[in-house]
C-alpha cells in the first residue's frame, strides 16, 4: 500500500489531498496564537519529536554556505532520529498513519533540498517498508 505522505512549507497554501499538516519544527511560530496555526497554514498538529535538536539547528544556522554544511547536517540529523528511541517510534507512528490517511510533514525552510523534511520523508518511507 503506497504511503499518503507529502511535504510542505509552513504557511504555504494547502494543496488538494494533503491531509493533516504535521509541523515537524522545533520552535513554534512567534507572535501567532495557537488557535491560528491551522488557519494560517502552519500546521494542524505540532510534532517536535522529529525536528532537529536545538543544538543542531543552531549550528546549521551559523554563517556559511548552506550547500557546504548540508552533508554534515543531514548526517547528524539522521543520527538524532535513528539513535533516539522516541524519535524512532515517532517515525514509525508517522509511517503507520501515512498508510491509512494523507499527511503532510512541514517546516519553515523555503528550499526543501536543504531542509530536514526531505530527510524525514525518506526515513518515514523506510520505516513503512520495514514494518
Amino acid at each position: 500500500m503506497p504511503l499518503k505522505l507529502k511535504t510542505y512549507q509552513c504557511k504555504a497554501p494547502r494543496k488538494k489531498g494533503e491531509g493533516i499538516r504535521i509541523g515537524t519544527v522545533r520552535f513554534l511560530p512567534r507572535g501567532i496564537k495557537k488557535d491560528d496555526y491551522a488557519k494560517m497554514n502552519f500546521f494542524d498538529v505540532w510534532f517536535p519529536s522529529v525536528a532537529p535538536s536545538r543544538q543542531l539547528l543552531s549550528a546549521f544556522k551559523q554563517k556559511g554556505n548552506i550547500k557546504e554544511k548540508w552533508g554534515k547536517f543531514a548526517k547528524l540529523y539522521k543520527n538524532e532520529m535513528t539513535r533516539n528511541a522516541e524519535s524512532r517510534q515517532a517515525i514509525k507512528l508517522l509511517a503507520e498513519i501515512a498508510r491509512r490517511i494523507p499527511i503532510a510533514i512541514g517546516c519553515y525552510c523555503e528550499d526543501e533540498r536543504f531542509c530536514h523534511r526531505s530527510i524525514l520523508y525518506t526515513l518515514i518511507k523506510k520505516a513503512s517498508i520495514a514494518q
